[in-house]
């Protein structure tokens, strides 16, 4: 995201009484993973040299929970499992960094909270170490607990971000007890890709993945599944002058698709894709605080890789994983808050699609933020 439109919005939202986190004076938001043929990629976006040591910058556990009506109480400890590649060495210790900051329960290897293993679900040997998927990592594990403090986080680690390598993970997680599983990677539909759908298919698991990060294009798999709860990304900010007390919009960069593949679902009803539309619901996706010791402490991470892992922790607190499936979120739409502005076209402001809704927020179902963002639990 340019400086220059965090500028203009700065300015719009503060005429409007909305009050934003302060953006860091770090120059240029990079791709955590930059696009490779024939692999998926993490999608996180972070700003080199934002991290500080002193505190969280970005939106919060408590901000997250206050903008989204979270209940009190913890609720069930849920199996949610991250398919991820590559190793994360300091994910255990960031967590705790994390759920300390935010007055969450330990989540540990020892108190049984916490597990990590390989592709094959045994804890050694761990594939080798990567700097991006080890901040999607982190950013994965720190947004599931912010959902879910009570749930139980598994961390399955591919030897590569290959289809087939990433195919297993998700075996794995499901094999060893998740009942979620979330998948903050994506790459263009395609052969390649749709021949191992069947792994983000398990009777009893809901499957919950990325809709993309660069705004209206081709669409994302493994979102773009029928059997994969596919999240949308989308910016907050408070509002001390609404009910809610926070606003919210399509965020510029969240991805949104019409496939070109896969058959339209029965219990989707948008009438200008004629097969599956990307995405099904949305939550925040920019500017989120997290602690990465790999650069510096804190730092802000945007990406639909910070919804997505936030609404697999919400279904896991719900009571619902496994019940819950794309088409009961669709079934549900008022249990959602609507988004209504904002689009997902950088470059043309929503000419893109004809400001159509596929690539521009309105009342009711559009394929940027989906039905909406979560209200509480009763959506899931």
């Amino acid at each position: 995201m340019s400086r220059r439109w965090l500028g203009v919005l700065a300015a719009a939202v503060a005429a409007a009484g909305v009050v934003t986190p302060a953006a860091s004076a770090a120059p240029g938001p990079r791709a955590a993973c930059p696009e490779r043929p024939g692999v998926l990629r993490c999608l996180t976006t972070y700003t080199p040299g934002a991290a500080r040591a002193f505190g969280p910058a970005g939106w919060g556990a408590d901000d997250l929970a206050s903008a989204y009506a979270l209940p009190a109480a913890a609720g069930p400890d849920t199996v949610v499992g991250i398919s991820i590649a590559f190793d994360a060495p300091n994910l255990e210790a960031d967590l705790a960094a994390y759920r300390a900051q935010y007055g969450l329960p330990p989540c540990t290897t020892a108190n049984g909270c916490f597990r990590k293993v390989n592709q094959q679900g045994a804890a050694a040997p761990l594939p080798a170490a990567d700097f991006g998927w080890a901040l999607e990592s982190t950013l994965d594990v720190s947004m599931v607990s912010a959902a879910c403090p009570s749930c139980r986080i598994l961390v399955v680690e591919g030897n590569s971000p290959g289809f087939a390598d990433l195919a297993e993970t998700e075996d794995t997680a499901v094999r060893l007890g998740a009942k979620v599983v979330s998948n903050s990677y994506g790459a263009r539909e395609g052969g390649a890709a749709l021949a191992y759908a069947s792994h983000y298919q398990h009777a009893g698991v809901t499957v919950v993945a990325s809709s993309g990060d660069s705004g209206f294009t081709a669409a994302s798999y493994p979102a773009v599944l029928a059997s994969t709860v596919a999240v949308g990304g989308t910016s907050l900010a408070r509002d001390p002058d609404s009910a809610r007390g926070w606003a919210e919009w399509a965020w510029t960069y969240g991805g949104s698709g019409c496939s070109a593949y896969i058959a339209k679902p029965k219990w989707q009803k948008d009438t200008h894709c004629g097969k599956r539309t990307v995405a099904d619901v949305s939550a925040a996706a920019e500017d989120i605080a997290i602690h990465f010791a790999d650069a510096g402490g804190w730092l802000p991470a945007s990406g639909t890789s910070a919804s997505a892992p936030f609404v697999a922790g919400l279904i896991g607190r719900s009571g619902h994983a496994g019940v819950t499936q794309p088409a009961g979120i669709y079934a549900n739409t008022g249990a959602f808050t609507d988004v209504t502005t904002g689009h997902n076209d950088p470059a043309g402001g929503g000419t893109k699609c004809g400001g159509d809704y596929l690539c521009v927020a309105g009342p009711g179902y559009d394929a940027p933020t989906g039905v909406g963002v979560p209200n509480g639990l009763a959506g899931f």
